[in-house]
């Protein structure tokens, strides 16, 4: 009956444990891929941005809490892909050195050389792996680190884009957890038939975007829309990002969306006033006049925090700093008081879905939980049960004179140490369930054809696999209370028991 007890505590910790380490996994490396995009603190005035955020820039990386900065101008657009689909699509503006700085960008590009196959690639079908492909991946790694393809009709490098690994549809994901690019797409035409066009974008695909260039008051232009070479593609972890999101240079955005440094210029209201003409060196009706130079401008800057500094003190700092640097461009720059709720960290920004993950997390432990605490009832019927067993025993101990007190910690002693043991047990049994959860789940794949994490549905090719110090002890604790708490009432029944009665049942 101990032994029943124990592997009843056993198994709860061990359901527990494995169940909390899952989904904590799950939502760390949810939110790490989340975060590898926006940096840890954003500052931001959307649609027509901010002027002088070099400066910006320059001040925020002098302080000891930060990192690194970075511009970037995000945008919606449509794009137009190579079968002619016309999509959504969120367009982010970057310069990539210093975007890579904040943001680890380079570690989400695909198609790049790699030495060793994934996790799940067990035959290393890989494209990346073939040596045939290294000095072609190599060159679509530069690429993207770049932004930047060189034509081959023209012979000169263009300005191009990164896309998101599924906003094109072409790059089919195998159940090893990668992907097998398509050499080529088709295009519908009027006649009914189909075209072959470009499927694997890297090499000579490109799309259109086109965008709402706005001018300087927010007011809508006109649309813009240009031809987008691609140079590589990304994949952050995070399927919206993926399906929906390309990266352009920080210059084509400032000039789709009339963000470049520009003159400022007036009307000349004499009519008889006359000018140089610079080229033909004739003079000319004067009709207008330089007043001033529109800055450049951008709608974001990500700042990276330096390791250690707390996210939040990182956010009031830079509020700070902006309020310094406002002060300095007093009506050329959005007010700090407008940009109070601006500024914010990727908590906030990711807010909804770290929130979800959560409460999906709290509402699962809180099931098993429940169903774990069962093993408080087990405990208590095993230990009635034992107790009506040792009843004279219980007797002879009552008429040697052992108090009640005495009697009860025996039987709550006898609990803690069962509690311990299955405790113990269920802790060690699960974190080995968790460490090798997947060489466990492929084994029942292999075995059983039962496949729950499928490399081409979730965007994690593992499962999560890791234990965390604090939660194994919570854990723990509370497997040893359970046994604890089962034992209470038994041990409160044998302390009041009365010796006579006792061995006179026997």
């Amino acid at each position: 009956m101990p032994i029943l007890a124990m592997l009843a505590v056993m198994l709860s910790v061990a359901t527990i444990l494995i169940t909390w380490s899952v989904m904590g996994g799950f939502l760390k490396t949810l939110v790490n891929s989340g975060r590898s995009l926006i940096g840890d603190v954003t500052v931001s005035w959307p649609n027509v941005g901010f002027a002088h955020y070099d400066e910006l820039i320059g001040m925020l990386e002098e302080d000891e809490m930060i990192d690194g900065a970075t511009p970037i101008i995000e945008t919606f657009g449509l794009i137009q892909l190579p079968d002619d689909r016309i999509e959504l699509i969120t367009i982010k503006g970057i310069d990539p050195v210093s975007y890579d700085r904040v943001t680890n960008y380079t570690d989400t590009i695909w198609w790049k050389p790699i030495e060793e196959p994934t996790a799940k690639d067990r035959d290393g079908s890989d494209v990346r792996l073939d040596p045939q492909f290294t000095g072609a991946m190599a060159m679509f790694e530069s690429n993207a680190v770049t932004l930047t393809r060189f034509n081959q009709e023209s012979g000169q490098t263009e300005r191009a884009g990164v896309l998101g690994v599924e906003v094109t549809g072409l790059n089919i994901r195998t159940e090893d957890g990668i992907y097998d690019p398509r050499a080529f797409g088709f295009r519908a035409t009027p006649d009914g038939s189909v075209e072959r066009v470009p499927g694997f974008m890297p090499a000579g695909g490109s799309v259109g975007l086109t965008v709402l260039s706005l001018d300087s008051t927010g007011k809508p232009v006109d649309p813009v829309t240009r031809t987008i070479p691609i140079a590589n593609e990304f994949q952050s972890g995070i399927f919206e990002i993926d399906q929906s999101t390309i990266f352009v240079p920080l210059e084509t955005m400032q000039e789709m969306l009339r963000l470049y440094e520009a003159r400022k210029v007036e009307l000349v209201e004499n009519p008889f006033a006359t000018e140089v003409d610079p080229v033909t060196g004739k003079r000319r009706p004067k009709m207008s006049e330089v007043v001033g130079i529109d800055p450049a401008r951008v709608t974001t800057v990500l700042v990276r925090s330096a390791d250690g500094a707390d996210l939040q003190e990182v956010r009031d700092r830079v509020f700070e700093i902006y309020t310094a640097f406002e002060e300095k461009h007093v009506g050329e720059v959005p007010s700090s008081f407008s940009m109070e709720n601006q500024i914010r960290t990727w908590e906030d920004l990711n807010a909804t879905m770290i929130n979800a993950v959560k409460k999906e997390t709290g509402l699962v432990l809180f099931i098993f939980g429940i169903v774990s605490f069962t093993s408080v009832f087990l405990v208590l019927a095993i230990f009635w049960s034992m107790i009506s067993e040792k009843t004279k025993d219980i007797g002879i101990l009552r008429a040697l004179g052992a108090s009640t007190t005495g009697v009860a910690w025996l039987w709550i002693r006898y609990g803690t140490a069962i509690g311990l043991i299955g405790a113990s047990l269920g802790t060690a049994a699960g974190y080995a369930v968790v460490i090798n959860i997947n060489s466990i789940h492929d084994w029942l794949g292999r075995t059983f054809n039962l496949v729950i994490w499928d490399p081409r549905t979730y965007y994690f090719i593992e499962i999560p696999s890791e234990v965390e110090l604090d939660k194994a002890i919570i854990v723990f604790v509370v497997g040893v209370l359970t046994c604890v708490l089962g034992s209470l009432i038994p041990a409160f029944r044998s302390a009041r028991m009365d010796p006579v009665k006792a061995l006179r049942f026997e």
